[in-house]
């Protein structure tokens, strides 16, 4: 017979090896059990102590000496129904933290001012502690200096720190921003291109005559460009 069925059904290899034992041998001692098998005395014990907690086998004593002998194998088709129930009963709460720890994939397009203030308004709402930018120029001149002072007031009132690495031809005086360290490349780059990696989320901006932001929500790949930002910001100038 196939030990592996008897497996699938939750016993060990050593569980079920004595369980055919006894179940070939009829009642029998530990001693002549162990020598029928080839398992070690001590391991037979063992496995049969589990196999009568499984209900699987039984015994009487007869001159102070266990014998032990197996039950109906129908007792098989219960351990397996048993195990259903309790994964079954599990199942909801399982199947609950199984969509809690799913990440949420989204890639999310916007355009004109207004759709890069809807981004620079995520950052505020997304949790993030710190926000990382990498700027060709100075992003702040493009959409409004009104807009930013609401932005970095409610940013300080959350305690979300930021860091920007600027195009160090566009160094001028050092933007007096709260909550903020500044450090410059050095060496010349022009992109109109901008980056911002905060919590689980990275918003690239183009800055265009109508400028566009596309906003990717994946943890994966905001940890790929925060260990990037870092390579970046340690060769920068303060």
């Amino acid at each position: 017979m196939d030990e592996k069925f008897l497996q699938d059904a939750g016993l060990t290899t050593i569980e079920a090896k004595v369980y055919l034992t006894i179940l070939e041998l009829g009642a029998a001692l530990a001693g002549v059990i162990a020598r029928k098998s080839g398992i070690h005395r001590r391991s037979v014990y063992d496995a049969i102590d589990r196999l009568i907690e499984k209900g699987l086998v039984s015994y009487i004593v007869k001159n102070n000496r266990r014998h032990y002998e197996a039950t109906n194998p129908k007792r098989l088709l219960e351990i397996v129904k048993e195990k259903q129930e309790k994964i079954e009963s599990l199942l909801p709460k399982l199947q609950e933290k199984f969509e809690a720890s799913k990440e949420k994939q989204e890639t999310l397009f916007f355009r004109s001012r207004d759709g890069l203030k809807a981004v620079f308004q995520d950052h505020l709402e997304s949790g993030a502690k710190e926000i990382l930018v990498i700027a060709a120029s100075d992003f702040r001149d493009v959409v409004s200096e009104f807009f930013f002072k609401k932005y970095d007031a409610e940013r300080k009132k959350k305690k979300i720190k930021q860091k920007i690495i600027y195009n160090i031809k566009k160094r001028k005086e050092k933007p007096k921003i709260p909550l903020c360290e500044v450090r410059y490349l050095r060496q010349d780059y022009d992109s109109p291109l901008s980056m911002a990696v905060y919590a689980d989320r990275v918003a690239m901006v183009l800055w265009a005559r109508t400028p566009y932001a596309i906003l990717i929500r994946d943890k994966e790949i905001a940890d790929s460009y925060k260990g990037y930002f870092s390579v970046l910001w340690k060769a920068a100038n303060p």
